[in-house]
């Protein structure tokens, strides 16, 4: 029997429903949130309250309930906590706790999105164009090597939160005045916009399974709809991509697809919010997950999917008596 704890989970039920099910009858899924009401709490075997992940106290919050709950594994959903479990992971190994996030490098590369472009620049992957600042914007603009519209967003932002197309310098000028974000700017991609779910062994550090599909509709900062489809060329770049990082169990990559050129956009080192694509059809991640756990390599299989199949999410709800609120840290 192996336990996983997903930490902030918040809305995401249905994720953890599928994790309960992969793991019935050989493990128990936990989950954490910093507030009684994350539906998703009450869609694992059970659930914990803990402080907010600035606090002093928060990492001891964890390592008690992995302690208490004789936990095997430890993900997050959200992305800040990323950087903070990769920077931590002597902590939660030293209790055998496995930790599906990536190392501190690519933790920190990932989450800042200009330095993801330098670094992939420097790799030699393709990738968005990208402008750390309104200066070297504006010097790029004027000797005519990007050109409007473009596309900013907060440089380590998430869920789409303060991204937005901007079609002339008046306006990208006042949004810069403005200091609401810390934003980017990059090159306005007009072109198919796809992300992959990934699999990335805990042991070889090797891609060993991808789903691909392309955004139907995109709400809240992920797709909502989406439709399956396989390419060689794709699966050949992710090998590639995953071997400038260290990652450690599922990322979703989002990227572009222009002049036969797929250009990385950004990785987010965890479950993605379409995941549930590639599960409903039978791409079992918590499965890979719960050979690593268990001290064995997952042997690569690509395209093992059927192209074609469409994924389309629906609104959910959580119901139950108010008093079962105070049972989560009983």
């Amino acid at each position: 029997m192996v336990n996983l704890l997903f930490c902030n989970v918040g809305r995401r039920g249905r994720l953890l429903h599928n994790a309960q099910h992969s793991f019935k009858g050989r493990g128990k899924i936990i989950a954490t949130s910093q507030t009684e009401y994350s539906p998703a709490l009450y869609c694992a075997d059970k659930g914990y309250l803990t402080p907010p992940i600035e606090d002093a106290s928060y990492l001891d919050c964890l390592l008690s309930i992995c302690k208490k709950e004789k936990i095997n594994a430890i993900t997050t959903l959200i992305d800040p906590e990323i950087s903070l479990l990769a920077a931590n992971r002597a902590l939660f190994e030293k209790e055998n706790v496995f930790v599906f996030t990536p190392d501190e490098m690519t933790a920190d590369i990932c989450f800042d999105k200009f330095l993801f472009f330098e670094y992939l620049t420097q790799k030699g992957i393709a990738t968005v164009k990208t402008f750390r600042t309104l200066d070297s914007f504006m010097i790029a603009y004027a000797n005519k090597e990007i050109d409007f519209p473009v596309f900013i967003k907060p440089v380590s932002g998430s869920g789409s939160v303060g991204a937005r197309k901007v079609a002339t310098m008046q306006e990208l000028q006042s949004l810069f005045d403005e200091h609401q974000y810390d934003y980017i700017i990059q090159e306005f991609m007009d072109a198919a916009d796809m992300d992959v779910d990934v699999y990335v062994d805990y042991y070889t550090h090797e891609a060993v399974s991808a789903f691909a599909k392309r955004k139907l509709e995109t709400r809240i900062g992920g797709a909502s709809k989406t439709v399956s489809f396989k390419d060689e060329q794709l699966f050949d770049t992710i090998k590639q991509l995953v071997k400038v990082f260290k990652f450690y169990g599922t990322i979703d990559v989002d990227f572009f697809y222009k002049n036969g050129v797929y250009y990385i956009s950004e990785i987010n080192p965890r479950f993605g919010g379409a995941y549930l694509h590639p599960y409903g059809i039978g791409l079992d991640f918590f499965d890979f997950m719960f050979k690593n756990m268990n001290g064995e390599k997952n042997i690569p299989v690509f395209g093992n999917y059927d192209e074609g199949s469409v994924m389309m999410m629906y609104d959910d709800v959580v119901v139950l008596k108010q008093e079962m609120l105070v049972k989560l840290n009983g």
